[in-house]
């Protein structure tokens, strides 16, 4: 029997596509009637093939994710109380006892290098195809745009990886073993600087949701930052300030209709309302499981803890519309239980016992551009302008709370950390400053650094036992 590698071998044309005639990859048609050999020919074939890479964005960083997961289960963030599921596996997040065996970190990384697929398949058939070199460009840029923010995640939470380039067959696939870190990185600062040479400007994109060159910018001052280049990323990021405006108040960032303001640099596109259009699922997975009030169905995902709650200034309006409290039940009691308050819509449709709701996900907006300069160039007046918006004391000021946060650096990481709240980005900001351990474990039981990674699953060693196993992990 020939056994399955780590990356699944898929047909692209036999997939769900997505249509993209002219239309965002919100709308989805099935493809039928074609296959490997017929299809990549012409520009709408391509358009199709794109969108199908930018719709694995609705897995990568959907509200159940293994991004999801590692960025707030991990960290002081959040917890999880009662979900659906096998509860131990996800328990083993917030409780730090993960095991290679863990069928939530074997899904994770399922979804992962299906998302590079994709994206390689495009630029495998996109570099032989005949067709306009200034459309290939573009086709290039979107895709090793999405391939490098897929493995500046994947990087960070499983540490060395197998670096898949191209679509490999199953036995193909038993000659990549894992690579360094470091050849991780090399791979994703090339494809963020060629697209940041190749994207368009925001004001050319043809239809929302699609990578421009402030978006790959601002990734790659990100990966800068995770690499320890400063310099480089203060010299990416300055290239995007001023290109937007922090929308005020706060409050007018979120809402089942808010989409993309002057504040977002990239974000995934949902629609509401019919369940053969990709809905959003963060209100519902984020209520508690309990509720039956507020949403049908409570996935109980990335409940708040009162660590969250309690880092907030006293008179931050973000607390307010970060967290809820709890809920009143049908028998009038109020529960005490804190969830998020971000990606809310009470007025979703419910025509199949789930919430169809609306709300979009920011992967990059400008409070965080702002923020990683003032840690790229230790200037605060880059935090400031953030503290600004939400009328809170700047740094520096007698009123700054000092006491808390007596450097830079400490304000930086508060000001992340209430800013940015349960948006995908608190473990890898801790890992990313030497601080996860120091942080984390005064509220949950991390014993070493080596946690700060993903076990590599079980079933991929089993079926190449030449692929190695994270340290925290051998053994288990």
């Amino acid at each position: 029997m020939k056994r399955i590698s780590f990356q699944y071998i898929i047909l692209l044309p036999l997939l769900v596509l997505v249509n993209g005639c002219g239309k965002s990859f919100l709308d989805l048609a099935p493809i039928s009637n074609s296959n490997e050999s017929n299809f990549y020919k012409t520009v709408e074939d391509f358009d199709l093939a794109v969108n199908a890479a930018y719709a694995s964005l609705y897995i990568f960083y959907g509200p159940a994710s293994g991004v999801s997961y590692f960025s707030e289960q991990m960290s002081d963030n959040a917890t999880l109380y009662n979900v659906a599921g096998i509860q131990s596996d996800r328990w083993a997040f917030k409780d730090y006892n993960l095991k290679p065996s863990n069928t939530e970190v074997y899904r994770f990384w399922q979804e992962c290098y299906k998302a590079i697929f994709n994206v390689n398949i495009v630029l495998d058939r996109i570099t032989g195809a005949e067709l306009n070199e200034e459309f290939k460009t573009s086709v290039i840029a979107q895709m090793r745009f999405l391939r490098a923010l897929y493995y500046f995640n994947m990087v960070q939470m499983w540490g060395d990886l197998p670096l898949v380039t191209k679509p490999l067959t199953a036995e193909e696939s038993y000659s990549v073993l894992r690579s360094p870190e470091a050849a991780i990185y090399q791979l994703i600062e090339e494809d963020l600087q060629y697209a940041a040479t190749n994207l368009p400007l925001p004001t050319d994109l043809s239809v929302p949701g699609k990578a421009s060159k402030y978006a790959a910018l601002s990734l790659l001052g990100k990966v800068y930052l995770t690499t320890n280049k400063k310099a480089e990323a203060a010299e990416a990021l300055l290239q995007v300030y001023g290109k937007y405006n922090l929308v005020a108040p706060y409050t007018a960032l979120w809402g089942a209709n808010v989409k993309n303001t002057a504040e977002s640099i990239f974000e995934i596109q949902y629609q509401g309302g019919s369940p053969t259009l990709p809905f959003s699922k963060y209100w519902r997975e984020y209520a508690p499981t309990e509720n039956f009030v507020l949403t049908l169905y409570g996935g109980g995902m990335n409940q708040v803890t009162d660590n969250l709650y309690e880092e907030f200034e006293v008179g931050d309006v973000r607390r307010e519309q970060t967290v809820s409290l709890g809920y009143t039940n049908k028998e009038g009691t109020f529960i005490p239980i804190k969830f998020q308050n971000k990606w809310v819509d009470k007025e979703a449709p419910a025509p199949s016992g789930e919430e169809l709701s609306n709300n979009n996900f920011m992967v990059l907006r400008y409070a965080d551009v702002l923020l990683m300069l003032a840690e790229a160039t230790d200037d605060p007046r880059y935090l400031n302008e953030v503290r600004t918006r939400v009328n809170l004391p700047l740094y520096g000021s007698n009123e700054y709370p000092s006491n808390q946060y007596g450097t830079l650096a400490l304000a930086i990481e508060h000001e992340r950390r209430v800013e940015l709240a349960l948006e995908f980005h608190r473990f890898f900001d801790l890992k990313r400053t030497k601080r996860a351990m120091e942080v984390v474990g005064k509220t949950k039981p991390i014993k070493n650094e080596n946690q700060t990674v993903l076990p590599i699953p079980q079933i991929v060693i089993q079926q190449n036992p030449a692929i190695t196993q994270n340290t925290a992990y051998q053994g288990l």
